[in-house]
């Protein structure tokens, strides 16, 4: 008989901490969603993200709360349970339909990172071409002066041909090392986003199944 006081009591404390973790959950959701930003591929990518990394509070909330099935339960509680229910299947689809707004949304963020990187580049690689056509067709008082704007300190050389070779030559290192910098900027950013996409929508996946399996075994939640 004790033993049985025990099991009940439980039952209480397990619905008490899953409708705790469920509004802990909805917390969150407002947090992510609020305000939103439709359209805005980061804002959706990331939203998405989030929430798949916190799902497991609401899973977690959901099978407490189901847990005991309908023992010593209000009508009140009867009802809300079977909100949860359909509540369950409506995150399945949710999370199965964010999969391919993180598939599309990650294409328009990696264009967009590449328009943006490509700006910066073309800006970058501009101003080192008018560096090099003022050390081209700069007098031999301007040289020094050119060399210390483009950041390349170098000692003064009585031969202004040769000093103009050693700013061109260290100029053309420096637009090499521009250009690389750029590159693994690029090649950084692009795997960065593609193993989140590839781990959001493999989470966004699980989670879809998991509430599936939810709202199919709360069957007796939903009955009339």
């Amino acid at each position: 008989m004790a033993e049985s006081t025990t099991d009940n009591r439980s039952k209480y404390r397990f619905r008490w901490v899953g409708y705790g973790l469920l509004a802990y959950a909805l917390m969150d959701v407002i947090q992510v969603l609020y305000p939103p930003q439709f359209m805005n591929p980061a804002w959706e990518v990331q939203s998405i993200g989030t929430l798949v990394e916190r799902v497991v509070v609401p899973l977690l909330g959901m099978a407490l709360v189901f847990f005991g099935e309908f023992y010593d339960r209000t009508r009140l509680e009867k009802i809300l349970l079977k909100v949860l229910s359909w509540l369950c299947l409506g995150l399945t689809i949710a999370f199965l339909l964010g999969i391919p707004l993180v598939v599309f949304g990650t294409a328009r963020l990696d264009f967009q990172n590449d328009q943006q990187i490509n700006r910066q580049a073309e800006q970058q690689l501009l101003k080192l071409s008018k560096v090099e056509s003022q050390l081209r067709q700069g007098s031999t008082s301007d040289i020094q002066a050119l060399a210390t704007e483009a950041g390349i300190p170098v000692a003064p050389a009585k031969d202004p041909q040769a000093l103009r070779s050693d700013l061109l030559s260290r100029l053309g290192n420096f637009r090499a090392q521009v250009q690389s910098k750029i590159d693994e900027t690029r090649t950084a950013q692009k795997q960065t986003l593609f193993k989140n996409s590839i781990k959001w929508n493999i989470g966004a996946l699980l989670a879809s199944s998991l509430f599936f399996i939810l709202w199919k075994s709360t069957d007796w939640a939903r009955r009339p």
